[in-house]
């Protein structure tokens, strides 16, 4: 365990409510919570194992103020769930093994291919449909999205949103309000099952968890409320360009 101050669990609560909200709304909260826990001196894999278990009730609250959008979408949603569970266990099994110096070296690459793939997402979905060739090599490819998508969620936590949702618009039709609740329900499975390895594994801040926990909840709800409200956007672009900033920030430092 690490020697954390008074104010450090502060800061981090309130990253942790804005990250809960931001997750909800467009994806992408959780690069504010790592880059606050590595700033009060939490070694990066130990900052992300921590960031993973404490937002977990950030995506319930999410995804429980959004569950109206997700209403009729059981039946397709059921091989996307059984992937991003195996992903997110895939890929927090992968972070324990990943050595701090290595880990740390690709943070800003994750979080920049992440931010590519949101900002190209329009063009990339046009490019998917040329090529796609019947409903059943579409289906199979976005499985195979989906899971790649998951287990690099287990492995890095920040920015998962940003990658589900930029995944997902590839291959829907859906509205952004409900294609966000199906990235908030995926997030959450995701998130659930690489909490529920790293909760075993050692590198756990459990007093800032004790404190991120219920303060991501309380912004996931409240995020999860104005997601239909918000221009969506408008609040991509925040998060692409937010996400740039903190991956040449990890680059050059």
């Amino acid at each position: 365990m690490t020697d954390i101050s008074a104010l450090a669990h502060l800061g981090a609560g309130a990253a942790a409510v804005a990250a809960g909200a931001v997750n909800a709304i467009a994806g992408g909260g959780t690069l504010i919570t790592f880059p606050v826990l590595t700033a009060i001196g939490i070694p990066a894999i130990r900052a992300n194992a921590t960031n993973t278990v404490s937002l977990c009730p950030g995506y319930i609250g999410g995804t429980y103020a959004q569950r109206t959008d997700l209403a009729g979408l059981s039946r397709g949603l059921r091989p996307q769930l059984v992937a991003a569970a195996l992903g997110g266990l895939g890929g927090s099994i992968l972070l324990i093994v990943t050595s701090e110096a290595v880990f740390r070296q690709i943070v800003p690459f994750l979080i920049l291919a992440a931010c590519s793939l949101l900002g190209f997402q329009d063009r990339l979905r046009s490019w998917l449909k040329s090529r796609a060739r019947g409903s059943r090599s579409h289906t199979l490819l976005e499985l195979f999205a989906v899971t790649g998508a998951a287990v690099y969620g287990g492995y890095f936590g920040a920015g998962l949103g940003i990658m589900l949702i930029a995944v997902l618009g590839l291959f829907s039709e859906l509205a952004f309000t409900r294609l966000n609740a199906v990235k908030q329900l995926l997030s959450l499975v995701v998130n659930v099952c690489a909490a529920a390895f790293l909760v075993f594994s050692g590198r756990i801040e459990w007093t800032l968890v004790a404190v991120m926990a219920p303060a991501s909840m309380v912004g996931g709800h409240f995020g999860g409320s104005l997601a239909g409200v918000l221009p969506p956007k408008k609040l991509r672009a925040f998060i692409i360009v937010f996400g740039v900033v903190v991956a040449l920030i990890y680059l050059f430092r």
